[in-house]
């Protein structure tokens, strides 16, 4: 059943429904506040997929979501989906207009981190996986101790239904335990059947030459400048693991990346991270640098 949420009586062909549990990934305040007005009094229980972006500290490593302070909820007039800044704001209003709604023991706050796997239209595993896959020297950003979080899109989804339908509430991370990044290379280069040389470049070095942090054009995705960000990809994940969460080998996920990226047109998924020219002219300064 298609409804239009930008409409104030868009939901208006659920009425009279009752249901089991629901999962909202609203980013538009607005959106949610609709669907809780609409739907509380006859949905047992509330899943809610958040962000990490909520975390009002980013930069201390191994926070919980327990006890990690978030964002201030953006006020009601701030819902534009498109502003990138108000992001984090805006998914803690949803949450705290779910609590408001269904109570804290009918809902379930899923932070989610980084979310990779087929399908991704960011673009953001795709780039190390096309790039892994092609072989040869790899510019590798900062250090490989430097950790990052992910969590495949289905692992993600199978414990979302899970948590409605077993009722679980509170707020929880939904991302997998932290790993260096030179671990999740070797294994998205395994995943991909590749073999590959890491070359080290370090993010002072990058910054300098204009590359961009996370995703976009000109950019080297899941990495972010530390300390700045040292918290976003290094949180603390025991209380999700226990409460269900089950997580695959990166390798798996690259595995069937780059199955799904290679029925789609050539052009697609070139939108982030950096042309092949780009990586060997950055390469060559580098190692001019650092003979």
């Amino acid at each position: 059943m298609r409804v239009d949420r930008d409409a104030a009586d868009g939901l208006a062909p659920l009425r009279g429904l009752e249901f089991d549990a629901l999962i909202d990934v609203a980013r538009q305040p607005s959106h949610v506040r609709r669907a809780v007005a609409e739907l509380a009094p006859r949905v047992g229980h509330a899943v809610y997929v958040s962000s990490c972006s909520a975390y009002a500290d980013q930069r201390t490593p191994g926070q919980r979501a327990a006890d990690a302070p978030a964002l201030d909820p953006a006020p009601p007039e701030v819902d534009d989906p498109a502003e990138a800044e108000s992001y984090g704001a805006r998914k803690v209003a949803g949450e705290r207009t779910f609590v408001d709604g269904f109570g804290a023991d009918r809902t379930f706050i899923c932070r989610a981190g980084l979310i990779i796997g087929p399908g991704d239209d960011t673009n953001r595993f795709d780039y190390w996986v096309t790039r892994l896959a092609r072989g040869g020297e790899v510019l590798a950003p900062g250090s490989p101790d430097d950790l990052v979080q992910y969590i495949d899109v289905r692992d993600l989804a199978d414990w979302l239904v899970r948590a409605g339908r077993d009722r679980l509430a509170g707020v929880y991370d939904g991302i997998g335990r932290p790993v260096g990044r030179e671990h999740f290379l070797t294994h998205v280069a395994v995943g991909v059947a590749s073999r590959v040389q890491l070359t080290w470049v370090d993010q002072e070095f990058l910054l300098s030459e204009g590359v961009r942090p996370w995703m976009g054009e000109r950019s080297l995705p899941l990495w972010l400048p530390l300390p700045e960000y040292a918290g976003f990809l290094s949180r603390d994940v025991s209380a999700s693991l226990d409460a269900g969460l089950r997580t695959r080998d990166v390798a798996e996920t690259a595995r069937d990346t780059i199955a799904s990226l290679r029925t789609l047109p050539a052009a697609a998924g070139t939108d982030a991270g950096l042309s092949p020219e780009d990586e060997v002219s950055l390469l060559e300064k580098w190692h001019d640098r650092t003979s």
